[in-house]
């Protein structure tokens, strides 16, 4: 896989994403090799990628928190190395964290991802596991770091997701719970082809 370090794009505006508390944030890394395209005014967002670039695009808030976000739409990546997910960072201590609702074909908590258990959260059952991140990118540059992993057993390109609950269940293997950077629900693509249009409130 390739990790890489994401660019966002912030637009201050009332109501957009139901996010009364903080701005609304386009995340857009090598959107260009995808179609990307990206409305922050109706918080729908859509992509089609085919080939080895890393691909990370997707619409949320700028500042992550414990609340529930709901997204809805088409993800297809049969084949495809990609994650439909939200993703987002904390600054310090400096984690980078997923909650993948669906993947292609590869299960990012797959060796040697370091399981420590299940979740059963939003109506279904994650696996959460850990990678550690040695001298990679980030969204401070080069610099080691803590990868945290929720994956839904049970596919799904629709629904909604209690943030909260994920972020305790990570912080009993050290995820830091506060201090956060940008949030979003995205797509993250780095081999095959697949599509995806997804609408995030």
């Amino acid at each position: 896989m390739k990790f890489s370090n994401c660019v966002v794009s912030f637009v201050a505006a009332s109501g957009i994403l139901a996010a009364p508390l903080s701005e609304p944030a386009e995340q857009n890394y090598n959107g260009q090799a995808a179609g990307f395209e990206g409305d922050l005014a109706t918080g729908k967002f859509s992509a089609k990628w085919n080939g080895n670039t890393d691909v990370v695009v997707g619409l949320g808030w700028k500042t992550g928190s414990a609340r529930t976000v709901t997204f809805a739409g088409d993800y297809s990546a049969s084949g495809s190395g990609s994650y439909l997910a939200l993703y987002g960072w904390t600054n310090s201590p400096q984690a980078e964290y997923y909650v993948v609702e669906s993947y292609g074909s590869f299960d990012p908590c797959s060796a040697p991802a370091k399981k420590f258990g299940t979740l059963e959260a939003d109506g279904g059952s994650y696996t959460i596991c850990t990678s550690e991140r040695v001298n990679q990118p980030s969204i401070t540059g080069t610099s080691t770091f803590t990868q945290y992993w929720s994956v839904r057993s049970q596919k799904r390109t629709s629904g909604s997701i209690d943030t909260g609950k994920h972020f305790e269940a990570w912080a009993k293997s050290g995820f830091g719970n506060k201090d956060f950077n940008y949030m979003v629900m995205a797509v993250e693509a780095f081999s095959g082809s697949g599509s995806a249009s997804i609408t995030v409130s």
